[in-house]
């Protein structure tokens, strides 16, 4: 074919009538815009930008006859590139391992805003790397929160005041958690049991105030590598499981059990199978349960014992201040609220060499701690009202770690999830 000049193109000026029609392939346009200087894109080339509907359509569909109208004929501007309306690099070309840096400085709630993007996005803001440390503090967790959280890999976990319910896991694969702090939580046994037994690497561990069960007992004894327990203030287990998981836990360093609901059958269970390697225990709160024999059988399991506290345990005289001198790392000790013991007898501990403190609150008067006090110089008396042993978090409110662990992912405002 000849090249046409656009002066032989009919226009809309021309006395051509309306009603000419011509057959015309609709392969002859490509060369007919070739003539004129213009050429087609294929459709994977083009972008949307000044591109008539009708060229899009006539680029890209299949050979055939048509009647073409001088209507149909226009002068388009070439299109541009698709790849150079988006300049720079682009989101999906990243690497996962730079997303995952980058989302490392996210905090929580921005994290999981992420995570609904896209597929990718939502698979990499729930990787284990991001999720080690978490936080939810004081937060009403809904039904289904725990059990998709907990599985991405948390090793650190801080949830004290807070109101979990049903974890609602999909599998029965362990937890990674190995520092868990769920003190003064409202969570039913169950959901809590569903929570304990998918633990076994545990070395931290808090429940204060919580009601337990045999079941969760059980549980905890799975995790043989536990340092630290708290059980303070919990009930709604019996002696034979608190034996069996003091059996297991054979390297307890520190253990709080004061101010349990024990018998004198649960006292005497703990005293008789307690590891000898704790070096911090606290038995205070069991007032007439609480005899000198178990003192007695108590330092001779545990000669390592550093921190000591029996408060509250109405039954010790002086006579087991004996046994207290063959605690021979002794330096912390605390018998407040001891009423039988008499503040001039409290002069005999100033013996023990080791000893640097020594709470009475309660057994003696401001005239008698100040004379207390001048007769023992070297020693710290009535410095503490709270004890410290295997409790998570020491200090102010503002002391966000526990067990001097900093947890990164926290909710920055109160709110549920």
């Amino acid at each position: 074919m000849h090249r046409k000049h656009l002066q032989e193109i009919p226009s809309s000026g021309s006395n051509v009538s309306s009603g000419f029609a011509w057959d015309w392939e609709s392969g002859r346009t490509a060369e007919l815009l070739s003539g004129m200087g213009v050429s087609v894109l294929r459709k994977e080339r083009l972008g949307s930008e000044n591109t008539p509907q009708e060229l899009l359509v006539a680029a890209c569909s299949p050979h055939k006859k048509q009647k073409v109208k001088e209507k149909d004929f226009v002068i388009v501007r070439r299109p541009r590139l698709l790849r150079e309306a988006e300049p720079g690099v682009s989101w999906d070309a990243l690497p996962d391992e730079l997303l995952l840096a980058i989302f490392a400085y996210l905090p929580l709630n921005d994290l999981l805003k992420v995570s609904m993007i896209c597929k990718r996005w939502h698979c990499l803001s729930f990787d284990e790397f991001l999720w080690q440390t978490l936080d939810l503090t004081c937060r009403n967790l809904l039904p289904g929160v725990i059990g998709q959280l907990l599985p991405a890999g948390v090793t650190v976990f801080r949830c004290p005041r807070s109101s979990i319910g049903n974890p609602q896991f999909k599998t029965m694969k362990p937890l990674r958690v190995q520092h868990m702090d769920l003190s003064n939580c409202t969570v039913s046994v169950p959901d809590l049991q569903s929570i304990l037994c998918r633990c076994e690497r545990l070395e931290n561990l808090s429940l204060e105030g919580l009601v337990l069960s045999d079941d969760i007992l059980r549980s905890i004894a799975k995790n043989t590598n536990l340092i630290r327990l708290n059980l303070c203030g919990c009930s709604g287990f019996s002696a034979e499981a608190l034996e069996l998981m003091l059996s297991s836990c054979s390297v307890l360093e520190e253990l709080n059990l004061s101010w349990c609901d024990f018998t004198a059958t649960h006292v005497k269970a703990a005293v008789n199978h307690v590891t000898s390697k704790v070096t911090q225990l606290n038995l205070s709160g069991y007032r007439q349960n609480l005899q000198i024999s178990d003192v007695k059988t108590l330092v001779e399991r545990c000669p390592s014992l550093v921190h000591l506290d029996l408060s509250d345990s109405v039954m010790l005289k002086p006579e087991c201040f004996q046994y207290f001198h063959q605690l021979i790392f002794l330096q912390h000790l605390c018998l407040s609220r001891c009423y039988q013991i008499s503040p001039a007898a409290l002069v005999e501990l100033g013996e023990i060499p080791t000893l640097k403190t020594l709470q009475v609150f309660g057994i003696v008067t401001d005239s008698s701690l100040q004379l207390l006090r001048e007769t023992l110089p070297d020693m710290k008396i009535n410095c503490s009202h709270f004890t410290t042993i295997a409790r998570p978090t020491v200090g102010t409110k503002k002391n966000h770690e526990i067990w001097g662990i900093k947890c990164r992912l926290t909710l920055r405002t109160p709110s549920s999830l």
